[in-house]
C-alpha cells in the first residue's frame, strides 16, 4: 500500500505530507531525508495502529523552500511541524523520530510538549556525538569513518547514476547493520528516499554547537527512548542520557542491533512501542 500525498497549506507555507494508517495521529520526519508515495521504514511501523503522517521539511521534497538560511534550524522545523499540526486540526499527536528524526523530538518536547501526547525517539542524541565518542562511526578515530564521509559525499550528488546511488545507499546502511549479511531481509519493500542536500549541509553546520541536554527537564509529554546496545551512530550513551534527564522517560535497549532496531528485532520493537502507547492511553483516561 504507497502513501496518500498531500499538500498542507499553512500560515508557514505549504508542506508535502505523506498520511497512512488508520488511528490517532503520530508524526514522523528526519531532518534531512526526501520521502515519497513509498513511505518510509521507520514510519510503516506505526502505520498498524496510527493515522501516520510523514512529513517532508522545508527544501525536502516538494515542500517550500527556506527563504531564509535561518529557517532549517531544527527549532524552525518545530514551528513548521506545529503550523502543520494547526492546519490538520489536530490538538495532540505522538511525534516519532528515528536518528535525527529523534535530535529534532528532543527539541519539539523542550518547546511544544503541550502539542504531544507522546514522544518517542529512536537512535537519536540530544547533543552532538560525533567528536565525544570514537564508538561513534562519525568520529575521525572511528575505523570506518572515512568510508562513511565518502558514501554522504557522494550521495550528496543530483547526478549520481541511480545504479550506482542504490548500490552506495545500501553499503552506506550495512555499515549501520549488527548483522549486515540480514540487509535483504531488513530491507525487502519498494521503498526509496533521497537526501535533501540543502538541509543536510545545514544540519552538518548546526550539529557542532547541538546541545539540548540542559533543557531536556522542560520535556513533559510521556517519552520513550530507543536504541540499538551496538548503535554506531548514535551510541547507546546518548540515548541513557537522554531517557535519565527527561522526567519519567523510559529506556528500551535492543542487544541484537545496531542502528535499526524497528527492521533488526521488529516485533519485540512493536511490542515496546504497543505497551507504551498502552500505557499512554491509560494515564490519560485517568487524568481525565
Amino acid at each position: 500500500m504507497t502513501w496518500n500525498q498531500n499538500f498542507i497549506e499553512t500560515d508557514r507555507g505549504t508542506f508535502e505530507v505523506f498520511s497512512k494508517g488508520d488511528g490517532p495521529p503520530l508524526c514522523v520526519t528526519h531532518l534531512y531525508s526526501e520521502f515519497n508515495e513509498s513511505g518510509d521504514y521507520f514510519a510503516d511501523t506505526f502505520s498498524e495502529s496510527h493515522t501516520v503522517y510523514l512529513v517532508n521539511l522545508r527544501e525536502a521534497g516538494r515542500s517550500d523552500v527556506s527563504r531564509a538560511p535561518h529557517e532549517l534550524f531544527m527549532i524552525e522545523s518545530v514551528f513548521d511541524l506545529e503550523s502543520i499540526r494547526r492546519a490538520l486540526r489536530i490538538n495532540q499527536w505522538v511525534f516519532a523520530g528515528h536518528s535525527t528524526g529523534g535530535m529534532l523530538a528532543c527539541v519539539y518536547g523542550i518547546h511544544a510538549s503541550s502539542s504531544l501526547r507522546a514522544m518517542i525517539a529512536v537512535g537519536a542524541a540530544a547533543r552532538e556525538y560525533g567528536s565525544s565518542s570514537e564508538a561513534c562511526i562519525y568520529h575521525e578515530e572511528h575505523p570506518d569513518y572515512h568510508l562513511m564521509q565518502d558514501y554522504i559525499e557522494t550521495l550528496k550528488d543530483p547526478e549520481l547514476d541511480e545504479k550506482k546511488r542504490k548500490f552506495i545507499s545500501e553499503a552506506r546502511t550495512k555499515l549501520s547493520l549488527y548483522k549486515p549479511e540480514q540487509y535483504d531481509n531488513y530491507f525487502s519493500k519498494s521503498i526509496h528516499k533521497k537526501m535533501a542536500t540543502a538541509r543536510m549541509n545545514f544540519f552538518a553546520r548546526e550539529i557542532l554547537q547541538f546541545d539540548v541536554t540542559k533543557q531536556l527537564h522542560h520535556v513533559n509529554a510521556p517519552t520513550l527512548v530507543m536504541c540499538g546496545k551496538y548503535d554506531v551512530q548514535c551510541p547507546l550513551v546518548f540515548s541513557e542520557e537522554m531517557a535519565a534527564e527527561v522526567p519519567g522517560a523510559q529506556l528500551a535497549v535492543f542487544n541484537n542491533s545496531n542502528h535499526y532496531p524497528f527492521l533488526e528485532e521488529e516485533q519485540t520493537f512493536k511490542r515496546v512501542v504497543h505497551q507504551f502507547i498502552e500505557e499512554v492511553n491509560e494515564l490519560s483516561s485517568f487524568q481525565l
